[in-house]
């Protein structure tokens, strides 16, 4: 061979090694599969809630993915069904590789695939909602409520009660009613409402309302005959605007209607013109029209046209949520890159370990632009929900204002629930707490 082929043949090697090392970086991709309901009464709620979502994983990729890994997604509508939520998983669990993890968007599906995930191993990342009594890492090994669940919820909106009234010592001999989404979500609020209730010596009160909630005329009437201090909203879609034009046409003040995150989105107040003053505890983040983030969708998005959905709802309470799932989601992996690899593609069992040892400080929110919506998130092997913050905002008939400091969910209330609630699942399931050694795994 002379120089000259010799040459060539070396230029042609180190182009085909080029172009191999640019196909398996292109072949680096981590796959999120999304559980979504865009689709039937409560698409007005799942739509912004999925369209945060997948912004939040088109700008990941923008900057470069995850340490130069790309995020993959796939949407499953679920329609807010158990039974298509499971469906979508056990076909997508195996797919692109294998799902990384599982964010189910509805507590009744959480429910359908604790144990299944259990199985497969793969993590069910649930923040804000889902099953509160996984918060117990050593019992929930698979389960992940990170920053909130439905029982810190009910305890910071509580706290906010007290603070209209003057003090937690200041509920004593108040009427209170619970009028509830009767689902497994909806019934998450019972156990933490009734040990406050029993604690400060209030009257509680509960009252389901069937699915979607349209219908509720009955429960008003119990509430107008009742005459409760305050009424905790926990409703989802429709059943939201039905609750504020009822409590209006009923004489209610909507001052003393105090509602959770999934009763606190524009879609919940817009259309009901006596909405003002009616207020909601939103745990984890809140709307954020000015946070750095969302200017940061609608300039390196929407300005694009490669937003989703609507540029309008950019900040919005619901839409807020889905980027702060799927950053969350993301952190985990990028948690785990650092113990395991960057730049490698993360399996579902080193992802798993990164979700239990987030470190999400100020100084990282800051640099993901959430800080402003945000408090810090961490986790350990015992505790999968760690340190759990909420705002209330109340609408002004317009726009949500911020209306209280962050409430924390008080641990002397909610731990002692989560360890029994945690013994009891372990016995039922014949689980054994997990060890020290486990927890490094």
């Amino acid at each position: 061979m002379n120089k000259a082929s010799a040459n060539l043949a070396t230029v042609l090697v180190m182009l085909v090694s080029s172009l191999s090392v640019s196909a398996i970086a292109q072949d680096k991709q981590q796959y999120f599969p999304l559980l979504t309901f865009r689709t039937g009464p409560y698409a007005p709620s799942g739509s912004p809630w999925a369209n945060g979502f997948v912004d939040y994983f088109k700008l990941v990729n923008l900057k470069g993915g995850i340490n130069g890994v790309r995020v993959a997604w796939e949407e499953c509508e679920t329609g807010y069904a158990t039974d298509r939520g499971v469906e979508c998983y056990e076909r997508m669990k195996g797919k692109n590789g294998g799902a990384t993890v599982f964010q189910t968007m509805s507590t009744g599906i959480t429910l359908a695939l604790t144990e299944r995930g259990m199985a497969d191993g793969i993590p069910i990342l649930t923040p804000g909602y889902g099953l509160s009594a996984s918060a117990d890492g050593e019992v929930f090994k698979w389960s992940f409520p990170i920053g909130g669940s439905h029982w810190a919820s009910a305890d910071t909106q509580i706290q906010y009660v007290a603070q209209k009234v003057g003090g937690l010592d200041k509920l004593k001999g108040k009427k209170i009613a619970l009028l509830y989404h009767d689902s497994p979500y909806g019934k998450e609020a019972i156990p933490v409402l009734a040990a406050r209730a029993k604690k400060h010596d209030f009257e509680l009160t509960a009252i389901p309302v069937s699915h979607p909630g349209v219908d509720q005329k009955a429960a008003w009437l119990q509430i107008r005959r009742s005459r409760p201090d305050f009424v905790l909203l926990w409703g989802w879609g429709v059943m939201n605007s039905t609750a504020l034009k009822e409590a209006q046409s009923t004489g209610f003040p909507r001052d003393h209607v105090v509602g959770v995150w999934p009763s606190g989105s524009d879609s919940d107040v817009k259309e009901v013109a006596g909405a003002a003053g009616y207020s909601a505890v939103l745990v984890l983040p809140g709307p954020g029209f000015e946070s750095t983030i969302a200017k940061e969708v609608r300039e390196k998005l929407h300005a694009k046209g490669q937003g989703s959905g609507p540029k309008e709802e950019v900040g919005e309470a619901l839409y807020m949520r889905g980027l702060m799932n799927a950053m969350v989601a993301v952190e985990g992996v990028r948690r785990a890159q650092e113990k395991f690899g960057k730049g490698q593609v993360m399996t579902p069992a080193q992802a798993r370990w990164g979700y239990e040892n987030l470190q999400i400080d100020d100084k990282r929110l800051s640099q993901l632009g959430i800080a402003d919506v945000m408090q810090p998130l961490t986790t350990t092997c015992k505790n999968h929900m760690g340190p759990s913050a909420a705002r209330a905002y109340t609408w002004n008939g317009s726009k949500w204002d911020v209306s209280s400091e962050w409430l924390h969910a008080d641990p002397a209330v909610l731990d002692p629930m989560i360890k029994a609630a945690g013994d009891k699942y372990a016995s039922e399931k014949n689980l054994t707490r997990r060890t020290p050694a486990d927890c490094q795994s």
